[in-house]
């Protein structure tokens, strides 16, 4: 297939937009693997700030960077996304980057899922600290009643940031059956806060 899958674009987006030495955000670690890949661009002199507010996700994130030697340049955090500004790593930070996986935890609890109102607030919070041209990448799995009301709220959202502000754009399989995940991306153009 000559089309990315979902995740593939969601990384490609992200490499196009990191640099080594950058700061850059996890805001939904889950199992680890997105946050692998921003360990791995933003090499030994980057850092990488990731959180979840499961344990589990913090530890088997914590085992995959390990094993593959890249945990010194990440910190992780058991908090929700809606309170990165509560870290004084984020708030002393510009960021290149940022990355969710919304819905639940594979593998975990269906009724530990993120929320539209959380989300929101975490972009809000991510965009005042992003650089001009950083990107929000938000993968969007919206198969289960939560995620369908989460997807909705999201989208509302972005379709309504000033363009002066942001560019925002979807990338999805339009004749997939059963919801098909999509991304959302959001690339700040201007120096301006939300």
């Amino acid at each position: 297939m000559n089309l990315l899958g979902v995740l593939p674009f969601a990384h490609s987006l992200l490499t196009s937009a990191v640099q080594p030495g950058d700061t850059v955000v996890d805001a939904t670690i889950g199992n680890g693997h997105d946050t692998l890949v921003l360990a791995k661009l933003v090499g030994e002199t980057g850092v990488v700030i990731g959180c979840d507010i499961q344990a589990s996700a913090l530890t088997s994130t914590e085992a995959r960077l390990q094993k593959a030697g890249l945990d010194k340049q990440v910190s992780l955090f058991q908090i929700g996304h809606e309170k990165l500004a509560t870290l004084p790593l984020f708030v002393n930070s510009t960021i290149a980057a940022a990355i969710f996986n919304l819905g639940y935890l594979p593998g975990g609890d269906k009724g530990v899922t993120t929320t539209g109102k959380t989300t929101i607030a975490a972009i809000e919070q991510l965009f005042n600290r992003l650089k001009q041209g950083g990107l929000i990448v938000l993968v969007v799995y919206h198969g289960h009643p939560q995620g369908k009301k989460e997807k909705n709220e999201l989208l509302a959202y972005v379709e309504s940031l000033p363009q002066e502000k942001a560019h925002a754009a979807t990338y999805q399989f339009i004749n997939q059956k059963n919801d098909p995940p999509f991304v959302v991306a959001i690339e700040k153009r201007a120096k301006f806060h939300l």
